[in-house]
């Protein structure tokens, strides 16, 4: 029997999904409202520990509405972690305003929190501080929120939290998504559960909730002609990906569990790396287990091996400072988000990957540390 691919996060679905799928698909609720998608909403806003949920067409667009709501507009500045993926970045250029890319701590690989603090001082100081502050919980571990809040309240700036990677995950107890002005959620086809393609604004602020919901549906005002008084979005969820996503919801833990116990596999065989390391601050969701090799060598050695033996693995972000499209923004530090790209390694953590599949990640790992 010869062996498939094995991929970095592919999307985990079962009968349960298909069930409700197919009973949203009969029910002739096919288009961007329904009951699937109020009820989906309702879920996520409770398992995260808010009181408004806004489903969306992607992570981005939530992170886009997120910032409409903090009030960034052109010519502002709005503080971005800089290892991240590009799509944290860009909502900020949506609206005409400029990141500014500030580095990693080495203890979690997420934003760091006395950079933050600094920049912020001596901004503060120059008087233009930035519209917004966003934090990303990078590979489904959170940022440290009660320095960041610390920090963004001293100085009256809204925190806006990132939380793609991250549902299911905890800091201090409280659920990833539930800081700041608003989190943002994604339901890409790689994350830990899946709509196929969605994302959802959640937040305790029913202004941000009712200008969310209001944007995305192409700012029409509630008369019975189309009538807008601003410009609007395309970026409600359909009540179709809606039923999938109740579903994905329902399967959450065991999903998370699959996942810690692949951490811990790879924890527990391979010696010859560095793994993300873990803060004592919380709980992450293990989206994905991700490594450092000893230099880029050894790296691209890795990469390597396991492409050649039909496994998906992937470099970690490559931090935006360096990325060519953003080359003229300021940058805070630097030198840990291009340390972790030049070193680090994701490797596959899907939630229905299987013990043989384990054991060929671990097999080429140490193939290629062995050669």
């Amino acid at each position: 029997m010869t062996d498939t691919r094995i991929w970095l996060s592919p999307p985990d679905v079962s009968d349960l999904e298909r069930k409700l799928l197919l009973k949203a698909f009969d029910s002739n609720w096919v288009a961007p409202v329904g009951p699937d998608l109020d009820a989906f909403e309702a879920q996520v806003a409770e398992l995260v520990g808010v009181r408004h949920a806004v489903a969306l067409s992607s992570g981005t667009a939530a992170l886009h509405l997120a910032l409409i709501g903090a009030g960034v507009r052109r010519g502002d500045t709005v503080l971005v972690p800089s290892f991240t993926f590009a799509a944290t970045a860009n909502a900020v250029v949506y609206l005409g305003a400029r990141p500014v890319f500030v580095d990693s701590t080495p203890e979690s690989w997420n934003i760091d929190p006395d950079l933050v603090a600094e920049e912020l001082r001596v901004r503060a100081e120059q008087g233009r501080l930035p519209r917004a502050v966003i934090a990303v919980d990078m590979y489904g571990q959170c940022a440290d929120y009660d320095r960041l809040l610390a920090a963004c309240d001293r100085y009256g700036v809204p925190l806006i939290e990132d939380a793609a990677e991250a549902l299911g995950a905890t800091y201090r107890d409280r659920p990833a998504g539930s800081f700041g002005l608003a989190g943002v959620l994604s339901f890409n086809g790689n994350k830990i559960i899946t709509t196929g393609g969605g994302g959802m604004l959640v937040t305790d602020d029913g202004r941000i909730a009712k200008q969310a919901r209001h944007l995305s549906t192409q700012a029409r005002e509630p008369v019975p002609h189309y009538e807008h008084r601003t410009i609007g979005y395309n970026y409600r969820l359909s009540n179709l990906l809606a039923a999938v996503g109740r579903g994905q919801v329902q399967r959450l833990p065991e999903m998370i569990a699959a996942r810690t116990a692949t951490f811990e596999y790879y924890r527990a065989e391979l010696s010859g790396v560095e793994f993300m390391p873990i803060a004592g601050y919380g709980t992450p969701n293990h989206w994905l287990t991700c490594v450092l090799a000893s230099d880029e060598k050894q790296r691209d050695r890795i990469l390597g091996v396991l492409n050649g033996r039909d496994i998906e693995a992937r470099p970690a972000w490559k931090p935006m400072h360096l990325q060519p499209v953003f080359q003229d923004c300021v940058m805070r530090g630097g030198e840990v988000a291009a340390d972790v790209f030049r070193r680090g390694v994701c490797l596959p953590s899907g939630s229905a990957l299987s013990e043989h599949d384990r054991s060929r990640v671990v097999d080429a790992v140490r193939a290629a540390l062995e050669a």
